[in-house]
């Protein structure tokens, strides 16, 4: 298994490089939540390149790619789609939304009212959409990456937290560095890098990953660290909601795609130590005191993790 997808792991993000520059840790959570089945709330200012991101990993991909521009008057059948009369047929037909993609790109999600981001939300949880009591399955793979700007707050609405959890991953992109700026002046000189930009593995082959991903072995003594975690949350002093048991499973979700990534089979503590701040960060909701004393929520977390004990051995049955 390591040597063949590994090498498969590596034409895509070295695929995304082409595009993205200095921003192989992005790409690689972003394959992650994709090959795990989940999505990805991306909270960064306008023009780091959050939408050519997610271009370059659907063409990487050979995925249907779509953007939804989210704004107050979108509404639900904006993103799901409508039943239209036709009065040659004598009956109502659906019209897919933009939802019925691959690899979908929600803008600014934020900005929307709660009953649209609550459109979307579901088809990310149920994989499927209603629509006059007419279900509709989505595409596979199906795969969400929202975006946030975290600095103009003005006339938008926040993700509650129930809602939050629905992502499997929270993550930022930042600044690129002077060099790395540079070298994105000299690739668009000309033309857009990506344009020319062509897909290294079919969407057949990404569901065979998919399902592989899912059969990365979880020892028990990893599985009790997870919830050992999840505990500590729901414990902390600091706290006031921890992480739910979607949140465990998230984490153990990641854990498998970040193994499977690293080319082994099996999930060791480390790779559940590299997540547990992009999976649980968001999940959890701090007390009044903690905010005002200045402690982010990852800051907790990662105290989390130096008081948990780590597995060093297997459970013996």
């Amino acid at each position: 298994m390591a040597g063949n997808h590994s090498l498969v792991i590596d034409r895509i993000i070295g695929n995304i490089e082409k595009v993205m520059i200095g921003k192989r840790d992005v790409a690689e959570l972003s394959l992650i939540a994709l090959l795990a089945q989940g999505h990805v709330l991306l909270e960064d200012v306008p023009g780091v390149g959050k939408t050519m991101m997610v271009r370059a990993l659907a063409k990487s991909v050979g995925a249907n790619f779509r953007r939804i521009q989210f704004t107050p008057d979108l509404l639900p059948s904006d993103v799901t789609g409508v039943s239209i009369y036709n009065p040659k047929e004598l009956e109502f037909q659906f019209v897919p939304g933009p939802i019925m993609g691959n690899i979908i790109l929600a803008d600014e999600i934020n900005r929307t009212s709660p009953k649209t981001q609550s459109a979307l939300l579901e088809a990310m949880e149920e994989s499927s959409v209603t629509i006059d009591g007419i279900t509709h399955h989505l595409q596979k793979p199906f795969f969400v990456m929202a975006t946030q700007n975290p600095i103009e707050y003005e006339g938008t609405y926040p993700l509650p937290e129930a809602q939050l959890d629905r992502f499997l991953l929270k993550m930022q992109m930042g600044y690129p560095t002077v060099e790395e700026e540079m070298e994105v002046l000299t690739r668009v000189q000309v033309a857009a890098p990506i344009e020319k930009l062509e897909s290294v593995v079919t969407l057949d082959e990404l569901l065979t990953l998919q399902y592989e991903v899912r059969q990365v072995y979880v020892d028990d003594t990893i599985k009790k660290y997870i919830v050992e975690l999840a505990t500590a949350t729901r414990e902390h002093g600091g706290i006031y909601l921890g992480v739910s048991p979607r949140g465990s499973i998230a984490l153990m979700r990641a854990s498998q795609s970040y193994a499977f990534i690293q080319g082994r089979d099996y999930v060791i503590p480390d790779d559940v130590q590299f997540l547990v701040k992009a999976v649980f960060a968001h999940r959890i909701i701090l007390k009044s005191e903690t905010k005002f004393d200045g402690i982010s929520a990852e800051e907790i977390i990662n105290r989390i993790v130096g008081k948990v004990p780590v597995p060093v051995q297997r459970l013996v049955k």
